[in-house]
């Protein structure tokens, strides 16, 4: 009789596409789009070895898809650092300094960006911050405040200054979290604010559907950007998480994603949110 092995299978890897690793050359998916990037710039963790955050690697894509791009971010340095890679590629792109926890930032970051590109055609709205102590015992009420402010607030107030602008058949996509999908982030104020999120995307592509306009969500899981690494390092659990496809997504694959729902090749897609996170919340 043959010998067999007990020992279990090695769990396959999901090899990276060209997609996947931001090297596939654009196909003028974008051509002649104006769109808004919110949240465009990215945090350095260690700027040796960084990997693209899923804000630049949306701008790159985008840009290298035929749009032109307003990259917004509320630090003028990382919103530049991206423009200056995205005109490296010989694309157009335009900085702007903005901070969406504030009122008064987002109308004039809106009011910029249409001025600056005539007009505007799409809007990807990638906000997002965790922060305060793990489970509902460590919530301050201040912590909270913060993170629904930025998280839910931030997007609401882009919706309502960029909708009247924004043109007929344009798209919205809300980068979210699979964390308003299923538990697990162990934040409640970051689980409930992405969870609001899908409310709001809901109702914008409600009131947007009347002029064609789409809302979507794409929801990521655990991808591999500065974020997700510095996450990592406060939550060491995070990083042994297992995933279906045996490896984090990148910054990239989030970007396609994006890409896909801005693109007229979903134009009969609104509403609805798409997990990008290789089946974490429906087979794991």
């Amino acid at each position: 009789m043959a010998e067999t092995s007990s020992a279990p299978p090695e769990h396959y890897v999901r090899p990276p596409s060209a997609e996947s690793e931001g090297r596939a050359p654009g196909r003028g998916r974008l051509t002649g789009r104006r769109i808004l990037i919110v949240g465009g710039g990215q945090q350095v963790v260690d700027a040796a070895t960084d990997p693209v955050g899923n804000g630049r690697a949306m701008s790159i894509l985008f840009a290298r898809e035929g749009a032109r791009v307003a990259v917004a971010d509320r630090s003028r340095e990382a919103a530049e650092a991206t423009c200056a890679l995205i005109r490296a590629e010989g694309g157009e792109a335009l900085v702007i300094e903005a901070d969406i926890a504030r009122e008064a930032d987002v109308a004039r970051m809106v009011e910029e960006a249409a001025a600056g590109l005539g007009g505007l055609d799409g809007l990807v709205l990638n906000v997002g911050i965790g922060v305060g102590g793990l489970g509902l015992a460590a919530v301050r009420s201040e912590d909270w405040d913060r993170v629904l402010a930025v998280n839910l607030r931030g997007p609401m107030l882009c919706c309502r200054e960029a909708l009247p602008r924004l043109e007929n058949g344009a798209s919205i996509v809300f980068i979210s979290s699979i964390a308003g999908l299923v538990a697990g982030s162990r934040l409640p104020a970051y689980d409930a604010s992405k969870a609001a999120l899908g409310g709001l995307m809901r109702h914008v592509a409600l009131e947007g559907g009347r002029r064609g306009i789409r809302a979507n969500i794409v929801a990521p899981g655990l991808v591999d950007t500065p974020l997700g690494r510095r996450a990592t390092q406060g939550r060491p659990s995070r990083g042994r998480t297992p995933v279906p496809f045996g490896r984090q997504a990148t910054g990239w694959e989030i970007a396609y994603a994006a890409l896909f729902l801005t693109s007229g090749e979903s134009v009969y897609i609104t509403a609805q949110t798409l997990a990008v996170d290789s089946g974490m919340t429906g087979i794991s």
